[in-house]
């Protein structure tokens, strides 16, 4: 028997020697507004948003096909930004190209590479206190891009 139906059927109740207990009058729970939240909201300029997401275009880049590489500085993206890696997978293309993923707690960086013509398309989302700019100087220089064209989106604003 659930707890609150035996409150309702007033079983036990029928010993007129047993005090009744007392009743407690509560404030009204603040609304959900009201209460501090923890929900990992980023601000970007002063903009409430679920995260940041940064769509980057690397040209001209170079070892695009290398496992290794490409593991290495994901990681190192991850440091950088201050997030915080769950899993990162990896899958090779033949004869060549690269699609990953590295999933962090604050969402994730994939990268999708065409290595026959020097081109990397990765996408930097990250929510919190992350810093997915810290990624664009450190896909530069590890991958030697000639040019690199960052967008970006405030996802999930308020």
């Amino acid at each position: 028997m659930r707890q609150d139906a035996l409150l309702r059927s007033r079983k036990g109740s029928e010993n007129p020697s047993r005090k009744k207990p007392a009743v407690a009058v509560l404030a009204p729970a603040p609304a959900a507004a009201e209460l501090p939240r923890d929900d990992h909201f980023a601000v970007r300029n002063g903009v409430p948003c679920a995260g940041v997401h940064l769509i980057i275009d690397l040209h001209g880049a170079h070892g695009l096909d290398d496992l290794d590489l490409i593991e290495a500085t994901l990681r190192r993206c991850v440091a950088a930004s201050r997030a915080t890696l769950l899993h990162i997978h990896l899958h090779h293309f033949h004869p060549n190209g690269v699609s990953g993923v590295a999933v962090l707690a604050e969402s994730h960086i994939s990268i999708h590479t065409w290595p026959d013509v020097g081109y990397a398309a990765l996408d930097v989302f990250m929510c919190g206190k992350a810093e997915p700019d810290a990624c664009i100087p450190i896909l530069r220089h590890a991958f030697k891009a000639g040019r690199v064209v960052v967008s970006e989106l405030l996802r999930g604003t308020r």
